[in-house]
Order: C-alpha cells, then structure tokens, then sequence
C-alpha cells in the first residue's frame, strides 16, 4: 500500500490528542515526517509522540510546505493562519487537509479555492462529524421522510479541558512563544474579523461580536456544516441572540427553510457532559443522531429513530452501527481522497457555506438587539 507522507502545522491540544495517535494507528497508511510550531517544547514533545522513526521539526511553514518528504499538509494551528498556510501548501501542489474552520471571511474562502482551480494540490476540511458512520446513515434516513416538518439542533458541550484530561492522550500546554510570533497571531486575528465582520458585514468589530464570530467558527461550524448536510442551505434566520464575550456563553438562531423552520442552540458552560445532536421530525418518522465527544476515542456515534408502523403500533430503535471513532474515519477518507481520487464532500467550496451562514446569524442577532433597545 502506499503510505503517505503527513506534515503537521500546529503541534496544540487537536494534533497531540487526535491527529498523531490517528495516523499512528493508521501506520499501514500514514506516516508523520515533519511537524511545525512557534513553541519548541510542542515540537520537542509532539515529536516524540509520533511512532516509527522521528519527524523533522521546523518553526516555518515554508520549509515543511516545500518538503519533499511531505504528501499531505495538514493543518492544525490557530485559525488565524489557516489561510495564509494553505495557499503555502497550494503554491507548493500539496494536498492540504485543514481543521475546521477553512478560513472566517468569504475573501478568505474565495482565495482558498480559486489557488485550489489552478494548483494540482487539493483541499479537505477537517470537519470529522460528518464522516462518522451513524451521522451518514442518518442522512439516508433523512432523505426518505415524505416531508420533513421540524428540526432541533443542539450543541452544549462543557469545557474540552474535561474531556482532553481522561483521553489518554497527556497532551501538554507550551507556552514558549516569542512575542514576534504572538504579535502576528493579534495582526492576523484582526485582519479577518476587520474582513469577515466589517467589510462583508458592516458589523463594527467589538470585544463582543469578536467573541462570538470566533464561537461559531469553533464549535458552531460543526453543527451548521452538519446541518447543511442533512437539511441544505436554509433561506434564512428568523431569529437570533448571541453571546457576549463576558457573559453566558450560549447562543441560538431560528433557521428558515423553504417549507419547515429549524431550531440551533449552542453554548459552553462548567458542566463536564457532551449533548450534541441533530433530530428531524417527519409526519411518521423522527430521526436523531446523536455525537459525544470526539476525545475520548470509541465514544459511538448513534441514531435513533422513532415510527408509527403500518399497524399504527409505535416503535423505537437505537442504531450503533460502529465503534469506529469519527477521526479515523476521517482519516480513512482522506486516503481514499488522496490515492483513489475519491471526491471530498467537506470541500473548500462546502465549507465556504459555513461562514454565509455565520453572517446570516450576526446581522439577525444584532437587528434583534437593536430592536430590543428601542423599546
């Protein structure tokens, strides 16, 4: 079999708890040959962690983009660089895997895939739920209701922190960074919100609207690119309230569909539990797949379905289709994308959907508290 070649930008929490073990036990398909991060003791420590023989190091994206030991650009780093290294790795012909979220502007997004038209490099977006087997199941059922009617989606996770520190995994937390490389995380981070909420906006970026457009670009684009899947693009937000940046934070938007409304809620609190879940109510059929927390590996992705049968006699069934978690299924797709030519469904096209979604949520949100003030 052919073993491809994996370069990681990013050594944090996501490449030490997921990615490397991943690949690691997909040695038969992957293998990790050169790492890049600004912190020294993350490569020193990520290094190590990588089975067979040790990767090359490096604190330029450049160097492991143009590597020849690398197939497979991977990038895991601050949000704020996912852009800037992807079109490193596409002017350098790499296939680039990026974590979600591809990039918070539509510039941003539209510069990603114009350089993919003209390089024979190519991109997949990490977003892993929508790989995991009882979600794509799910879908199936979906598509075979007579009419969907309702939907909820519900995201309301406690802090990672909980979940990381029972993974066996025993990441570790660098914070050697010169303040050259923290200036330009702040220079970068602001560029895109400047782009994503001013200028494609005209949203004024605050401490507060900063805050929450960094929300929905962490945990919500699981969630919406998850609903895309299962429901398309909605016409529009009926509704919404946002979070502050120091007070709760949770947030919800009513989602508008040509002929049934969807219901989005999301937050972040203290309490140590993962509930995640899409649920699509049909005239006779429900449909709920529910997700638990990607770091603790072999948590199962299930359905669940509830029917009125011909009979009128009501049933209900949980599927586990799988123990298979939903990163090494991920993985196994980006292998297939990569060898095989498999078509990606988490393009770079798919997940610019996303961050129209994002806006279509801010501006309701906002217009909603303008409103609330005036009375």
């Amino acid at each position: 079999m052919t073993i491809l070649r994996v370069g990681i930008i990013g050594c944090g929490e996501i490449t030490q708890v997921a990615h490397i073990p991943t690949l690691g036990f997909l040695s038969d398909k992957f293998k990790v040959t050169y790492l890049c991060d600004v912190s020294d003791g993350a490569l020193a420590h990520c290094a190590s962690k990588v089975t067979g023989e040790k990767p090359h190091t490096t604190r330029s994206a450049e160097t492991l983009c143009s590597a020849p030991e690398v197939d497979i650009v991977m990038i895991a780093n601050s949000d704020a660089f996912h852009v800037p290294h992807a079109l490193l790795a596409l002017h350098h012909g790499k296939t680039v895997f990026i974590e979600k979220p591809m990039a918070l502007s539509l510039k941003d997004a539209d510069s990603i895939i114009a350089l993919e038209k003209d390089s024979p490099g190519k991109v997949m977006v990490g977003y892993m739920r929508r790989y995991a087997s009882a979600f794509i199941d799910a879908v199936k059922e979906i598509g075979s209701l007579d009419q969907v009617q309702y939907a909820r989606v519900r995201d309301i996770v406690g802090p990672n922190s909980d979940f990381v520190g029972q993974s066996g995994t025993f990441p570790k937390v660098f914070s050697d960074f010169r303040a050259e490389d923290s200036s330009e995380l702040a220079a970068k981070t602001r560029e895109f919100l400047e782009q994503g909420l001013s200028a494609e906006l005209g949203i004024e970026v605050s401490e507060d609207t900063a805050n929450q457009w960094r929300n929905l670009g962490s945990l919500g684009s699981h969630d919406l690119s998850a609903m895309r899947e299962a429901l398309g693009m909605p016409c529009g937000v009926l509704g919404a309230s946002l979070c502050t940046a120091k007070g709760p934070q949770f947030w919800s938007a009513l989602f508008q569909y040509p002929s049934f409304a969807v219901s989005y809620e999301s937050g972040i609190d203290e309490v140590p539990r993962f509930d995640a879940s899409i649920e699509v109510f049909g005239g006779r059929k429900t449909v709920k797949v529910c997700f638990d927390s990607p770091y603790v590996k072999g948590l199962p992705t299930t359905m669940h379905i509830r029917e009125k049968l011909e009979d009128g006699s009501f049933r209900e069934s949980m599927i586990r289709k799988t123990y298979e978690d939903a990163y090494t299924l991920e993985m196994k797709e980006l292998y297939a994308f990569v060898v095989d030519g498999k078509p990606a469904k988490t393009t770079s096209e798919d997940a610019k959907k996303d961050i129209e979604i994002f806006g279509m949520i801010m501006k309701a949100g906002l217009e909603g508290q303008a409103r609330f003030s005036k009375n």
